[in-house]
């Protein structure tokens, strides 16, 4: 990092007619030592969810031994190169999905991941749960940041109607709740992420919006005045980092016109928004782009991110599974059907370790993004066979500040309450809480202590 003498504020953005940039950080936003000496001691602290459905092939996902990682589990094969950054934490339950009197158990998996308390059984609008862990988080951190907090997700976003065994789809499509009676629905359009992040904050101006989109103008054309006023007053090194994020934010509203250009000329799928892609992965990928964009900004500092809905019954011809989703994990122990499971949860996985790798050469301060950045990985059911919601696959993944110990594997009594890992990740995240859902302590050796 360079320490310059000029001073940006933190917040300083970009506006124009209709739309607001924010910035990533720049050097200029850190003008002395002190100022570079109290980032270091208190770096920007992020928290990232994301949930799987339906179960897990279990012989593909865990290492052969607790200890060290001399080599990835097949399922996590993509973050072979992170190796040092992942730990596996085997041994964790989820009791409360166990305790909820009625409805199915990818219901009971999704609704009480985040939350490790049993909801109230409804098919109705009258759901009631309890805050869930990432905004307790955002509570916090949101008194930093634009935005409390992302909830995005592949498919539906739905929160009325019934699910599964009866269930709301509230139970189903989300795993964030802010209140006990107020799911947060994922975002599963990326137009609507991408002007959420820029397209309108600070203007209510939907005419400009609009008009905007219907000339094919990037948003950047709308503020290159105070753009390019900033790029004569900053360094060099400031100057590249500010092109490299441009060019991101170019390229991703260039990827959704593409995306709404090709809908348009086809039938769209039924509950799909225009403008989402028809291909799992691109779809994924650009989701995860603007992930890194809101992170990169420090628009918001807590996310979820939910790969597909529970009970979906997507089908992966594009890997060679032409099975729909959730039939398929109901495997009853068949070596094909394990291994067709498989490859849906590792190529769900690949799309995570994109974010990972796309964070881990982004730079930040003197390390990267991805140092000050905590993941959680997981499901709520372990084996889908079964729908057991014990020994859970769930995997931590972060950098060098994010407070855990990489490249290795460790277990837990059976039974730990899942619950306990919640509790240690906001403490983590410098947000102590005494108690969590059905918490009855903390886990440890997260840090190899």
């Amino acid at each position: 990092m360079t320490i310059t003498k000029m001073h940006l504020s933190r917040r300083t953005v970009l506006r124009g007619l209709g739309a607001t940039i924010a910035l990533p950080l720049l050097d200029a936003m850190v003008p002395a030592f002190t100022a570079l000496a109290q980032t270091a001691a208190a770096p920007i602290r992020r928290l990232g969810v994301f949930y799987v459905p339906n179960g897990m092939s279990m012989p593909y996902w865990w290492p052969k031994a607790e200890g060290p990682l001399s080599e990835m589990p097949a399922t996590l094969q993509s973050l072979a190169a992170f190796k040092d950054r992942v730990l596996l934490c085997g041994g964790l339950a989820d009791e409360a999905a166990n305790l909820v009197k009625g409805g199915g158990d990818h219901a009971r998996s999704a609704g009480t991941f985040l939350t490790s308390l049993p909801f109230k059984f409804t098919g109705g609008a009258d759901v009631s749960s309890s805050v869930s862990m990432d905004q307790i988080a955002a509570q916090e951190l949101s008194k930093q940041t634009q935005l409390a907090s992302l909830e995005l997700g592949i498919e539906s976003n739905a929160m009325l109607g019934a699910c599964d065994g009866g269930s709301s789809c509230a139970y189903t499509n989300t795993i964030a709740w802010r209140t006990p009676t107020t799911p947060l629905p994922i975002e599963n359009d990326p137009r609507a992420v991408f002007e959420r992040l820029f397209g309108t904050s600070g203007s209510t101006d939907r005419t400009a919006r609009l008009a905007r989109i219907e000339r094919d103008k990037s948003i950047l054309d709308f503020v290159s005045t105070e753009a390019n006023g900033l790029q004569k007053l900053i360094g060099k090194a400031d100057r590249v980092k500010l092109t490299e994020y441009f060019d991101s934010v170019r390229d991703i509203e260039r990827r959704i016109q593409l995306a709404e250009t090709q809908n348009s000329r086809e039938l769209p799928l039924v509950d799909q928004p225009v403008g989402v892609p028809t291909d799992y992965a691109q779809h994924a990928r650009l989701m995860m782009d603007l992930l890194a964009l809101a992170y990169q900004t420090d628009l918001t500092r807590i996310s979820t991110f939910m790969l597909a809905r529970e009970v979906s019954g997507r089908a992966y011809p594009e890997i060679g599974v032409s099975d729909s989703h959730h039939p398929l994990s109901h495997h009853q122990d068949e070596a094909a059907k394990l291994e067709r499971l498989h490859k849906i949860n590792e190529y769900q996985f690949r799309q995570f370790s994109y974010l990972v790798s796309k964070l881990a050469a982004m730079p930040e301060g003197d390390g990267t993004m991805l140092d000050h950045t905590l993941f959680l990985y997981g499901t709520g059911i372990s084996d889908s066979n079964t729908h057991f919601h014990d020994d859970l696959p769930i995997a931590l993944v972060g950098g060098k500040a994010a407070g855990i110990k990489g490249g290795r594997y460790i277990r837990y009594a059976k039974g730990t309450p899942l619950a306990n890992l919640h509790v240690t990740i906001l403490e983590k995240l410098g947000i102590p809480v005494e108690k969590f859902g059905d918490s009855t302590g903390k886990v440890d050796r997260l840090t190899d202590v």
